[in-house]
């Protein structure tokens, strides 16, 4: 298993998916952010619910997933954020050097 981790966040459009986007690149807490539209279902206060999102695949690392979540709680609408970190269980060689290059170096982590 590698150290590397994929996170799902959803958020309310892609206007905010974007700017979480430039947050955590700029902070080097993503390698790469991915947006992608989805239409999500879910139940909410007792009741069945339905919306548009934008949903963001976040390429990090595991001992950075304290510092995304305070991010992406920083800037994220909702009041119960999607944030589900799912390990990389193995990855081409040259992919997983740049992920690595590309991400704050490991004694920078808080």
């Amino acid at each position: 298993m590698t150290p590397y981790i994929q996170v799902v966040v959803t958020l309310a459009d892609r206007t905010s998916a974007e700017q979480l986007a430039a947050q955590l690149l700029e902070q080097r807490l993503a390698a790469c952010v991915q947006i992608s539209a989805c239409t999500s279902w879910y139940r909410w206060q007792g009741a069945v619910e339905q919306s548009e999102e934008a949903v963001c695949t976040v390429k990090s690392r595991r001992d950075l997933f304290p510092d995304l979540c305070l991010a992406i709680r920083k800037i994220h609408t909702y009041d119960v954020p999607e944030i589900l970190a799912s390990p990389v269980i193995a990855g081409s060689e040259s992919y997983l050097a740049w992920l690595e290059r590309e991400l704050r170096p490991p004694e920078e982590s808080a």
